[in-house]
């Protein structure tokens, strides 16, 4: 790899004692001993991080004194060299293999009788203590595992010494060739643990394309922001995908204060963890109910630039006030009660992203009314349906609406966009599938287009069969329904097929009946769920 390829990577202070092959005071004392040494980009985070070129080009500087070089090292090599060869993974140090190894393979044998979602919750804090402290990190955190203990809900009533000190010695003989070794060794568990958790009755988290879908659009039509809020974070994932979205599009540009809630202590840990990793900071987060209603003064109003959140859906709220914030209609139903929330909470010019379920945007009674008023007030920008089958377990249709302050500057003639994307997305498993990476470039781009349309004062055009800007007008010719499939006409299928001939049409059967299939094996799935969830009950 060139060494303008690391333009873009960070590495903490651990990531470069590994990779240059020193003792991590040595990297303490670079620091202090010479005013040139690199400055860390996020002065005060609690795990500061540093520009991978600029290091390079740092230790490039450093020759490796004779009686400290490896086996095969030439004389002259400097300390440059070695942390080059890390970054390009051409030594990478094998973090990312252990895991793989702890996490599949040696599971079922290391973990016995435990739980498997608590089994990937303590390599998780493992993996997480050997990435940001180093090669002793996991086995510092066997010493100090009465925090982790406490957070178990239910607490764990005898602490796995053996397989932890088991763990820690596997963990601790490797280390990480990269800072994106160590975030992809960190995710590789933390999808695992995500699932398992799932399987156990625990929430579903938002799937990976998704959050880049609901950051990069944000990060792109609102920069410069600097409050940026999740009040329903689950494991921290939307923030994560938000700074990540930042630092891509913005580069140099300070990153925004972050915070938010979750729905318990647990996920608040993991959330934590999360943020450490990717980002280096410790983010106060608190907890929070599954609607605002039962909690309405937990943020003040007009107080953020950004919000994104995946909130729980299909709840019915029984015996709850009417909080000042309902000023678009009465919400029965947990989502229509967070979309009023959410734009309660917008500063002037802010905007928002938020994951619900296919239905809030056609379904009839109060949620229309809210959505009426939601609409004529110009708080809904744009909706875009997503493919089905993208989270784990569940093959619900979801779609992302996004969200301005009311009373932003818009134009005379107001409209929403709407993005036909059920079509997309590719197989990953027999029940999954998620976006590819042009998919989602796809999406952001859509509704990114409009928006750069409309501040130049122009109408977008949307692409055919995938996009159209309707203007509010006729929306509400159409009871207010804000479901992309009633005005995004598909390509016309018929024409299509006899344009296309026999073996086009072969090719379509066989993505019928691939798709068939995994109805097939989705209701397979759900009917031995709900027969779990029946027995958990004894019924």
């Amino acid at each position: 790899m060139r060494d303008t390829d690391f333009a873009d990577v960070f590495v903490s202070r651990p990531d470069i004692a590994r990779l240059a092959g020193v003792k991590r005071p040595a990297v303490t004392n670079w620091e202090r001993r010479h005013e040139d040494f690199p400055s860390a980009v996020d002065p005060g985070a609690e795990v500061e991080r540093f520009r991978a070129g600029e290091v390079l080009a740092w230790l490039s500087g450093r020759p490796v004194p004779a009686n400290a070089l490896r086996p095969g090292e030439p004389k002259g090599t400097t300390y440059g060299d070695r942390f080059r060869a890390g970054l390009g993974g051409e030594s990478a140090g094998g973090l990312l293999r252990a895991v793989e190894r702890l996490a599949g393979p040696d599971a079922d044998r290391l973990r016995g009788p435990m739980p498997l979602d608590r089994y990937l919750l303590w390599l998780l804090y493992l993996v997480v203590n050997q990435v940001v402290e180093g090669d002793d990190g996991s086995a510092k955190a066997v010493e100090t595992f009465g925090e982790m203990v406490r957070e178990f809900d239910p607490p764990e009533k005898t602490v796995p010494r053996r397989l932890l000190n088991d763990l820690a010695d596997t963990l601790g003989r490797t280390s990480a060739g990269s800072a994106q070794e160590s975030r992809e060794a960190f995710d590789r568990v933390l999808v695992l643990w995500r699932a398992a958790h799932a399987r156990e009755g625990g929430a579903f988290f938002t799937p990976p394309s998704v959050s880049r879908v609901m950051a990069g659009a944000l990060a792109a039509v609102r920069p410069g922001a600097v409050r940026v809020h999740d009040p329903y974070g689950r494991t921290g994932e939307l923030l994560v995908a938000y700074l990540d979205a930042v630092i891509t599009g913005q580069g140099d540009s300070v990153l925004p204060r972050v915070g938010g809630r979750v729905p318990d202590r647990l996920e608040r840990q993991v959330a934590q963890m999360n943020l450490r990793v990717h980002h280096g900071r410790t983010v106060p987060l608190g907890e929070g109910p599954f609607t605002p209603a039962l909690d309405p003064f937990a943020d003040p109003p007009g107080a953020f630039d950004v919000l994104l959140t995946n909130p729980p859906f299909g709840r019915r709220l029984e015996d709850v006030a009417p909080p000042a914030y309902w000023t678009y209609g009465s919400a029965r139903r947990s989502e229509f009660d967070w979309l009023q929330y959410i734009v309660s909470r917008l500063a002037p010019g802010g905007r928002a992203a938020v994951l619900l379920p296919a239905g809030a945007s056609f379904n009839a009674g109060a949620a229309e009314t809210v959505r009426a008023g939601l609409v004529e007030a110009g708080a809904v920008e744009c909706v875009i349906a997503l493919p089905a089958g993208l989270f784990t377990l569940t093959a619900v249709k979801t779609q992302i609406w996004f969200l301005r302050a009311p009373g932003s500057e818009g134009s005379a003639d107001p409209e929403i966009l709407f993005v036909a994307g059920e079509r997309l997305g590719h197989r990953i498993t027999r029940t999954q599938r998620a976006l590819t990476d042009d998919e989602i470039a796809l999406l952001v781009g859509e509704y990114v287009s409009w928006q750069t349309a409309g501040a130049a004062g122009r109408s977008a055009d949307g692409t055919s069969g995938l996009s159209r800007a309707v203007p509010v007008r006729d929306i509400a010719d159409h009871g207010h329904s804000l479901d992309p499939a009633l005005y995004v006409r598909p390509p016309d299928t018929a024409s299509a097929a006899r344009a296309a001939g026999p073996a086009r049409t072969r090719e379509r059967l066989a993505r019928l009946t691939e798709e068939i299939e995994s109805l097939h094996a989705r209701a397979e799935a759900a009917d031995a769920e709900a027969d779990r969830w029946l027995r958990r009950y004894g019924l």
